[in-house]
């Protein structure tokens, strides 16, 4: 093949839409094998192996990210802290509270970190107001809020070109825990859930209303979905 002809070929690979992604629902999981197995299969991934989409629960836990100040734990009480590799501050995770890990090839999506943030954000937007809820997000805080509550938390990591970790929605989980801490590093942020904002009361009807609207933000058009766990 001639250089030219080898640029041309290129030049189409990087223009050619990334492979439809597998989406995994896993069900309750706990944090930091979930963690650890993202960890994993961001430094194993090829240029060629699909993204993947987690969707999945938690076991109550705090995380702080990277450069998070402990001090913004206010009284974990029985809830394990877990310090990790993503930006952000503490945040909660339990039952009842959507996660959503896109494990994304950010190069061959064309996608950069803001990008991807806001891509995550118009997600839960879109979705929200299909359900009759205005919702928005905040350029100098990430998240979704509802007159002012927080009803969704994004935090990320990039190695390699590739995403982990992703946004927390709040669905039916029980929000005490939040008041533990300063949420998201802001002392006395309030937090909603779609429980209390309409009549979506389980992780599974939330997942399968989400999912749509992450295709087409992430990838811009619709594709196929797998209930295949995570080894």
């Amino acid at each position: 093949m001639s250089a030219g002809a080898a640029d041309l070929a290129g030049a189409a690979q990087a223009l050619a839409p990334a492979p439809h992604p597998l989406v995994r629902r896993l069900g309750l999981a706990p944090y930091e094998p979930t963690w650890r197995a993202m960890q994993r299969f961001t430094d194993a991934r090829l240029a060629e192996t699909p993204d993947e989409i987690w969707l999945l629960e938690h076991p109550a836990v705090f995380t702080l990210g990277m450069n998070a100040d402990p001090a913004h734990v206010l009284a974990a009480g029985d809830i394990p802290v877990v310090r990790i590799d993503r930006g952000g501050q503490v945040t909660y995770h339990g039952p009842g509270q959507l996660l959503v890990y896109p494990l994304l090839d950010l190069r061959r999506a064309r996608l950069g970190v803001r990008d991807l943030v806001t891509a995550l954000e118009r997600s839960v937007i879109d979705y929200a107001g299909s359900l009759g809820i205005l919702a928005e997000s905040r350029r100098s805080a990430p998240g979704v809020y509802v007159a002012g509550c927080k009803l969704a938390s994004v935090g990320i990591r990039v190695r390699r070109g590739a995403s982990y970790h992703g946004i927390a929605l709040n669905v039916c989980n029980d929000l005490e825990p939040f008041a533990r801490i300063n949420p998201c590093g802001y002392a006395g942020l309030e937090m909603t859930r779609l429980a209390d904002l309409a009549a979506v009361d389980s992780v599974g009807a939330a997942a399968e209303g989400l999912l749509p609207y992450l295709l087409r933000h992430l990838y811009r058009r619709p594709c196929g979905a797998t209930n295949t766990p995570h080894p």
